[in-house]
C-alpha cells in the first residue's frame, strides 16, 4: 500500500518543496491553537496526581474538594482532546508536506517521546501517539470523514465490550489497588533513569494493547473533523456543535460525577470501573468543551480565552516544561513533594504553572515564531529551520 499522495506544494522544484513555511499567526486557525493550550492545561491538573503520587480515593477535607473538581471537570477530558487533536494534526501535515515527512516527524516523535520517558517522567504519550499514528499513516489518511467517522465508532464500542468481558472474568471485589507509580523514596535522578529504560519497552507495550482501541477511535475522531472542515470553519457546523455541547451537559457531567464518586472508593471493583467511566465521561464532556470553543469561535465571541492559543502553539515545549519542573519539585532529587502534599496543593501549583506558562508564551511568540521543542522537531523532520 503506498503512500498518501503529497500535497500540491510537493510538486514545486526542490528548492521551493523541501521546506512548507512555518503557517503564519494570521493563518492559523483559532480552534486548534485554543483547544491545545486548554489541553496542556488540563492534562497538568490530572497528571499532578502522579507527580505528586497521591491516592485521589484517600483524599479529605480540602483535598478531597480539589479531587472532586478535578474528577468532574478535568480528569479524561482533556487527554481525549488532546489525542483527537494529535489525530487532526497528522492529516494536516499529511496534506500539507506528504506521507513521507509525516512519516518522518512520527520516527522523531517516538524518538523524543522515549527520550521524554526515560529521562524525565514515565507518564509520557508523546510516545504512545507516535506508535499508533505510524499505525494509521498507511491506510487511513485518504479516507473521507464519514468513513472516518464511522471506524472510530467501531473501534470505541469494540474497546468498551472488550472492557466490560475483562472486568466480569477477572475483576473480584477487595482492597483497590493504587494505579499511582510507586516511586522509591531517596532515588537519585541516574537510578530513576535506570529503573525507567528497563520499564519502557513493557510499559510502552501495555499502554499501546490495552488502549490500543480506544486511542485509534479518538486519533480518527480528531481525523474526520480536520478532514471534514469542522476545525477550520467551525461556523458552517454549528447544529453539530451545539449537539455535541448538549450531549456533554446532559450524559459527560453526570457520569464524571459518578467517576468523582468512584474515587472516593477503596474496593478493586471501583478502581476497575473508574477506567471505562473516565474515558467514557472524558471522551463526551471533551467533545462538549471542543463544542462550546466551536461555537464562541464561530461567534466572534472568545473573548479572554484567547489567551490558550499561545501555549497552544507552543503545546510539545509546554508538555516537555511541564514534567521537567514538575518531577524536579516531587521527586527525591529535587524538593523531595511525593506523597507529602495532596490534591489542593497540586491543584493551586498546576494552575500556577499554567498561568506562568500563558504569560511566558505570549512573550517567547512576540520574539520566535516557533517554542524549542517545535524547532527543533520541525529541523529533525525537514533538515533546517523555517526563517
Amino acid at each position: 500500500m503506498s503512500l498518501p499522495p503529497a500535497s500540491p506544494a510537493a510538486e514545486l522544484p526542490p528548492s521551493v518543496a523541501t521546506l512548507p513555511a512555518a503557517t503564519p499567526p494570521a493563518e492559523r486557525w483559532l480552534l486548534p491553537d485554543l483547544l491545545r493550550g486548554l489541553a496542556i492545561l488540563g492534562i497538568l491538573c490530572v497528571n499532578m496526581q502522579d507527580f505528586a503520587g497521591y491516592d485521589e480515593w484517600l483524599q479529605s477535607g480540602p483535598d478531597r474538594v480539589a479531587q472532586v473538581f478535578i474528577d468532574v471537570f478535568l480528569n479524561g477530558k482533556f487527554i481525549s482532546l488532546f489525542a483527537m487533536l494529535f489525530g487532526a494534526g497528522m492529516l494536516t501535515i499529511s496534506q500539507r508536506a506528504g506521507g513521507w515527512r509525516l512519516l518522518r516527524r512520527l520516527l522523531w516523535l517516538l524518538l523524543l517521546g522515549s527520550a521524554h520517558f526515560v529521562l524525565l517522567w514515565h507518564g509520557d504519550i508523546i510516545s504512545l501517539y507516535a506508535c499508533l499514528g505510524l499505525i494509521l499513516l498507511l491506510p487511513l489518511l485518504t479516507r473521507p470523514p464519514t468513513w472516518l467517522l464511522s471506524l472510530s465508532g467501531v473501534l470505541l464500542c469494540l474497546w468498551w465490550l472488550a472492557l466490560r468481558v475483562f472486568e466480569a472474568l477477572f475483576v473480584a471485589p477487595g482492597p483497590r489497588y493504587s494505579f499511582v507509580q510507586n516511586l522509591p523514596t531517596d532515588t537519585g535522578w541516574p537510578d530513576l533513569v535506570r529503573l525507567r529504560l528497563l520499564d519502557f519497552t513493557g510499559d510502552l507495550y501495555g499502554g499501546a494493547t490495552y488502549n490500543f482501541q480506544w486511542l485509534l477511535g479518538l486519533l480518527l475522531l480528531g481525523m474526520a473533523a480536520q478532514q471534514s472542515g469542522l476545525l477550520a470553519r467551525p461556523a458552517r457546523f454549528r447544529p453539530l456543535l451545539r449537539g455535541l455541547l448538549l450531549s456533554g451537559l446532559l450524559l459527560g457531567l453526570p457520569l464524571s460525577a459518578a467517576l468523582a464518586w468512584l474515587n472516593t472508593q477503596g474496593s478493586e471493583s471501583a478502581g476497575y470501573w473508574e477506567v471505562p467511566v473516565r474515558l467514557l465521561s472524558g471522551l463526551l464532556l471533551g467533545l462538549g468543551y471542543a463544542a462550546g470553543t466551536g461555537l464562541l469561535v464561530a461567534a466572534g465571541r472568545v473573548g479572554w480565552l484567547k489567551v490558550f492559543a499561545a501555549p497552544g502553539r507552543l503545546a510539545l515545549s509546554s508538555y516537555l516544561c511541564q514534567s521537567l519542573i514538575m518531577t524536579t519539585l516531587c521527586y527525591p532529587y529535587g524538593l523531595n513533594l511525593y506523597r507529602h502534599v495532596g490534591a489542593l496543593p497540586c491543584l493551586l501549583l498546576a494552575l500556577t504553572l499554567g498561568g506562568l506558562q500563558l504569560w511566558l508564551s505570549r512573550l517567547w511568540l512576540r520574539r520566535y515564531p516557533q517554542g524549542p521543542a517545535e524547532w527543533l522537531l520541525r529541523v529533525l523532520v525537514y533538515g533546517r529551520a523555517s526563517r
